[in-house]
């Protein structure tokens, strides 16, 4: 498994379709579906055609689900759907002399027919998790804080860093910056940033954003993890960027989140 983070939007379990809410109903009744010792995957490539295909889980869907506040939240992995997107956005961001070894043409048009039929029969299928590997996004920072960070020890024994925070106070946070990174022409990070709003808005007002370090927070000890405030490095700095001479602290602050993740991300190459 490559080293991940995560960024999740959990919606309120009443929210959610009639049908789909009894079924995640039943779930949460059923304790959800225990992880596999030894995952089952599948080819997403079967055609024959030469492509070496991709890799993605053969289980059926699960969700991640979390009692905040005497009230269920829920996350659907959307496990095919997100397949499917991530076979589109490959063909379209990886070199084309590259691509073709992995995915052909012919199974990104399948891949964009069947997407479109699942958005079709359930209109609550777009991809509420967003997935990393080896880092943390600096821009996932904008939308929390330090107040809602949390550390703890995980049930496995490994610890466990992440931010709960409600979505509509990451949206403020969202259209904050924007505003900030506008103003100073920082193009290619507010196009970013304004992708994530978009996607946003997509959820119920009353859902909750979970950043969640995931497998990268074992990568650290429990002391670096304990001085690891990005939230609120990130935070300060688009304050620091909004004053007129702040454009240097702003960039110090920026620096000392992406330098945190440096030597993790070096590891990308050398796997």
């Amino acid at each position: 498994m490559i080293p991940s983070a995560y960024l999740r939007v959990f919606r309120p379990l009443d929210t959610f379709p009639e049908a789909e809410r009894a079924r995640w109903e039943r779930y949460i009744l059923d304790g959800g579906t225990p992880a596999r010792l030894h995952p089952v995957y599948r080819n997403e490539s079967p055609d024959g055609d030469g492509a070496v295909g991709l890799l993605a889980p053969a289980e059926g869907d699960d969700a991640d689900v979390r009692l905040a506040d005497g009230r269920y939240f829920i996350c659907p992995w959307r496990t095919r759907a997100r397949v499917l997107a991530g076979i589109i956005s490959l063909r379209e961001n990886v070199p084309a002399d590259v691509v073709e070894t992995f995915v052909s043409e012919g199974e990104v048009r399948r891949a964009a027919r069947e997407l479109t039929r699942l958005r079709r029969r359930e209109t609550s299928t777009g991809p509420a998790i967003l997935q990393s590997a080896w880092h943390v996004p600096t821009l996932w920072f904008a939308l929390v804080d330090d107040g809602e960070r949390r550390l703890v020890d995980g049930p496995d024994g490994r610890y466990r860093l992440y931010y709960w925070t409600p979505i509509s106070q990451a949206k403020r946070r969202v259209e904050r910056a924007l505003l900030v990174l506008r103003h100073h022409e920082f193009g290619l990070a507010a196009e970013s940033l304004r992708e994530m709003g978009q996607w946003l808005t997509r959820f119920d007002p009353g859902s909750r954003v979970e950043l969640d370090y995931g497998e990268l927070a074992g990568m650290f000890s429990w002391d670096e993890l304990d001085n690891d405030h990005s939230g609120r490095d990130i935070q300060s700095a688009v304050e620091a960027l909004a004053e007129p001479a702040g454009a240097e602290r702003a960039g110090a602050l920026y620096l000392a989140v992406t330098n945190r993740w440096a030597e993790v991300r070096a590891r990308e190459t050398l796997n």
